[in-house]
């Protein structure tokens, strides 16, 4: 599992959402959260954070968002060279076959669907930090 201190991005234009993810990352025992309401505001941020030496070290992002989509965030996070490697799990309602084979596609390090509980989210994160620990 991340550590608790894990430096954590959540990002999706439905501050309710948000407010979600925060409450469950909490009950899990995180505690360092920042978010941001679209892809646009996240990406000053991912840099900013990167260029200070404190990169985040994981992103929630939503799929559908007004400015910058998730799937274009996690293309330009990929494209970046000192971010490629960063967890990346898409957050979304989104099932088409189609678009969850774009996410894996543009590197996405995994997927969690709307709605979801503590223990799915749970369940994503140790997935993935086994992922990213094993590569």
């Amino acid at each position: 599992m991340f550590p608790k201190n894990c430096k954590i991005l959540i990002i999706d234009d439905m501050k309710t959402m948000r407010m979600v993810m925060k409450k469950h990352l909490k009950t899990i025992g995180f505690a360092d959260i920042t978010e941001a309401d679209d892809g646009a505001t996240a990406w000053p941020l991912i840099e900013m954070a990167a260029s200070g030496g404190a990169p985040f070290q994981l992103i929630l992002s939503d799929w559908n968002m007004p400015q910058m989509q998730g799937i274009d965030l996690l293309k330009k996070v990929r494209a970046h060279n000192s971010l490629k490697k960063s967890p990346f799990i898409m957050v979304t309602a989104e099932t088409e076959k189609t678009q969850i084979m774009e996410a894996i596609k543009a590197g996405v390090s995994n997927y969690l669907m709307k709605p979801f509980t503590v223990e799915s989210l749970t369940e994503r994160l140790e997935q993935t930090y086994k992922k990213i620990n094993q590569a």
